[in-house]
Order: structure tokens, then sequence, then C-alpha cells
């Protein structure tokens, strides 16, 4: 095997973690539904979610829901 072995100490990886450039995605990444970005059904759930407290905060009066363990 012919080739060059880089080798890192913990601590280098960890510093590398907190860079700038380890928190910028990369331009021409593609959109994976569940991988790079939510999948579908968790955006669906998530707007239910949303609506949900939206019309349970537009009832004041109402005396909330007890849930079962």
């Amino acid at each position: 095997l012919a080739g060059t072995r880089i080798i890192c100490d913990r601590k280098f990886l960890l510093e590398c973690k907190n860079s700038p450039a380890a928190r910028t995605l990369p331009c021409c990444l593609p959109q994976t539904p569940g991988v790079t970005s939510l999948a579908q059904s968790s955006l669906v759930k998530l707007e239910e979610l949303k609506e949900r407290n939206e019309s349970e905060e537009a009832m004041p009066g109402e005396q909330p829901r007890a849930t079962a363990p």
C-alpha cells in the first residue's frame, strides 16, 4: 500500500468540531429526507403539533386535558 497516513490527536479533532467550516453545510449537498433534511413525515407531524398548540391557546376557557401515564 502506498499513500500518506494522516494522524490527528484527540485535542485537534475536538477543536475542529467548533470551527466555522465544520458548522457550514456544503453548497452542493443533495436534499435527502431524513438524512440531510427532516423527513417529510416529520414535517407533517411538526405542522400538526403547531396547529394543535395554536388552537389550544385560542381556547383559554377550557380546562387542560389530563393525560394518562
